[in-house]
């Protein structure tokens, strides 16, 4: 991490960006840390926000215009030039309501200071921004030809094409582009309220005081959505009576449907938000067994716990893979929400998108080993959950299915909810431009016997 203090929300967003590309650093963790020592207040920490993610969401269609206006090819241009020149190109042809001239100065000025360029990089990226400015005043910008819509999408939204093709083989092409721009819109924070500690009116009420704009889901009564401010830095966060979880998340809980004074087992909890869902949903009462494979993490749930009023979670360093023997039929639920490519939280992680499709590949074989061993831990009669955070068929409906043909023992269970009605084969796919949460999947199968 870059150790100067960023004073301006292009600095911060800059800073934000070069620590991704020499740190491998996600996008929110970099923006949260920066926006942390630079104090900015609410708009311009929006403006901050906006620059990082949208430069991320949108690196492909930048770099297809930076081609045509930089004399030098991509790989040739230093990596921070390279960063403040998307961003700048982002600004110039992408943003409404940053004048031009603006975006010419702040990016020429931030490769002077921050890039340990020479007069001649600092030229030369004075003379990208102008080319690109003059384009844009213009309106000469290069048109974007494809041969097909796929190819178009993957360009326009910058998503890799192996993807956009992947998800019009699903979904429809029509559906396809909606998710594509979703992934790139703007998200509100979505927090959860702690029905333990207050009622979703009450912390409607109080993050509207702390200054937040917030709208309640129209599917979930406990989940609020937050723009104009840290729904993680008011009192309401810090007093456990929200906690910060995408609507997508809590289904996955409400599904679990865990009861009071019962055993929950969470095989692969953090950072922990299911976990506490469904705590909630026991009163308290019972224990919920939350595992994970790191340290770090299991403090972080732990600590999570104790803000919430949550006394029956208790933490396992455990390997979902690995069988635990005492474990076996001694959950009454068991929620397995495995490693994924993540691809349903590209609106949130942008980055994510950029994942090597080989290793995606690779992931159902895991997932469904690691489902039919968290199998094991559940009673006759008990519930098992399987969840992930993407919206692959492979890594969903696939597994799921290859799960049940290999174990007669257990079956679908049928449930429903207002956010996607009733589920007779106990499956849903949630998509954000449909129901306004993370893509999400979740199955829900019943262990067959008393």
């Amino acid at each position: 991490m870059i150790d100067k203090r960023p004073k301006t929300p292009r600095e911060v967003a800059a800073f934000s960006l070069f620590s991704m590309a020499e740190e491998g650093a996600w996008s929110d963790g970099a923006l949260h840390h920066y926006l942390s020592r630079a104090g900015l207040d609410g708009r311009d920490a929006a403006l901050a926000a906006r620059l990082t993610y949208g430069t991320v969401q949108n690196e492909l269609l930048l770099d297809w215009y930076l081609r045509r206006f930089s004399s030098l090819r991509l790989k040739k241009i230093a990596p921070r030039v390279l960063a403040c020149l998307r961003m700048g190109l982002y600004q110039l042809i992408l943003m409404d309501k940053i004048p031009a001239h603006a975006a010419v100065a702040e990016t020429v000025s931030l490769v002077r200071h921050y890039c340990h360029a020479n007069d001649r990089t600092v030229s030369f990226a004075n003379a990208v921004m102008r080319k690109a400015a003059e384009a844009v005043e213009k309106n000469a910008l290069p048109r974007l030809d494809c041969p097909d819509k796929e190819s178009y999408y993957a360009l326009r939204y910058s998503h890799p094409e192996w993807l956009v093709r992947l998800l019009s083989e699903q979904f429809g092409q029509k559906l396809t582009e909606r998710i594509c721009q979703a992934d790139n819109a703007d998200t509100p924070v979505s927090v959860r309220v702690n029905r333990m500690k207050t009622a979703p009116d009450e912390a409607k009420a109080e993050l509207e005081r702390a200054g937040m704009t917030v709208t309640p889901h129209r599917a979930f009564a406990d989940i609020l959505l937050c723009t104009g401010g840290d729904a993680a830095a008011t009192e309401a966060f810090r007093a456990g009576r929200i906690t910060v979880q995408d609507a997508a998340s809590a289904l996955a809980a409400f599904v679990a449907d865990p009861k009071p004074g019962t055993a929950v087992l969470d095989c692969c909890a953090a950072p922990g938000g299911k976990s506490f869902a469904m705590a909630e949903k026991m009163q308290g009462k019972g224990s919920l067994t939350s595992c994970d494979i790191y340290e770090h993490k299991l403090k972080r749930i732990q600590e999570g716990a104790v803000r919430l009023g949550l006394p029956n979670i208790r933490t396992e360093l455990q390997d979902a893979s690995a069988f635990r023997a005492e474990w076996a039929e001694s959950a009454d639920t068991v929620l397995c929400d495995v490693p994924c490519s993540g691809l349903g939280i590209i609106r949130k992680k942008p980055e994510t998108r950029y994942k090597d499709p080989d290793e995606i590949a690779k992931l159902p074989a895991l997932q469904l080993a690691i489902l039919e061993n968290c199998a094991r831990y559940v009673k006759p009669g008990g519930t098992l959950v399987y969840s992930t955070c993407t919206i692959l068929q492979r890594e969903n409906e696939d597994v799921v299915r290859a799960f049940l043909a290999a174990h007669p023992e257990f079956a679908p269970a049928p449930w429903s909810h207002p956010v996607c009605g009733g589920r007779e084969d106990g499956m849903v796919t949630l998509l954000p431009p449909e129901h306004d949460t993370d893509g999400f999947f979740i199955a829900k199968l019943k262990r067959i016997g008393n």
